[in-house]
Formats: C-alpha cells, structure tokens, sequence
C-alpha cells in the first residue's frame, strides 16, 4: 500500500498541469450554527462507507500505466484531500454515482466511464466543494481546507 501511495503521489505531481484551477471550493467566510453538525455527518457518512468501501486499486494503476489506453471506455480519477478532515466525495454522472471515502491526506481513486460530464462534491472540514467537469482522460486534483 506504501508503494501505492508513492506511486500515487508521484503522479499526482507529475501530472499537476491537468488540474483545472477554476473549480475552487466555496468556503463560508464565518461558521455557521450547522458547521459543526455538517462536519458531523460527514465523519458518520465517511466511517460507514470504509466499512464496505472496496478500492478500485489494480484498475487506476492499468490506466495510469497504460497512458489511457484509447480502447478502453473507462478512465481513472484520483483525488488528494489534503485536509486534516476526512471527506467523501461523490462523483455523479449519466448513469454513474460513487461516494468514495478519503481520508485525512489520503489519496481517494476510481475509474468512471470516459468522455462525459461529472458532478463532484463534498465537504472538505466545514467548507464545501463541488465542480462540474468534463472527463476525456485520467483526472487528479487535490483539496484543503
């Protein structure tokens, strides 16, 4: 899992050009009277997913080592929460939806079919992200707080 993890990383790196910088996250300049209950259920919401969350592992590293073989009808996306928070993000498109649980400067990872449309969201600590993006080829970010 280490080597993952670096592997992973390393990527995330190498790629961070691919990044589409306009989706930042929508931050509430003050707390709310619900910031701490939001930030509730989001730990309830992330520790019942791990309990029968099962990574896609051995398909995102074929389609990172592979360079997104243009055969292949799916492709990955990876995510970096580098947040002192637990997360998870949903990722909702034309007939797919996957909540994936992220840990606290975990590296969260699926593959979803290529060439559509892809609502992300979550809430990172008390802030919350969501961004629309069009998928043709693998696809990382990273979000903090």
């Amino acid at each position: 899992m280490k080597k993952l993890f670096v592997f992973i990383s390393a990527y995330v790196l190498l790629n961070s050009c691919n990044v589409n910088y306009g989706g930042y996250p929508v931050r509430n300049p003050f707390p709310t009277n619900n910031s701490s209950g939001n930030r509730a259920n989001t730990e309830r919401e992330y520790n019942e997913l791990m309990k029968t969350y099962k990574p896609e592992t051995a398909e995102v590293l074929n389609d990172l080592l592979n360079n997104d073989d243009p055969a292949n009808p799916r492709t990955s996306i990876s995510v970096e929460n580098k947040s002192p928070c637990n997360m998870v993000l949903t990722v909702s498109g034309s007939n797919f939806f996957k909540k994936i649980p992220i840990g606290a400067g975990k590296i969260g990872y699926t593959m979803l079919p290529k060439n559509q449309n892809y609502r992300l969201s979550g809430m990172v600590c008390n802030s919350s992200y969501q961004s629309t993006k069009f998928i043709t080829s693998s696809y990382s970010i990273k979000l903090s707080n």
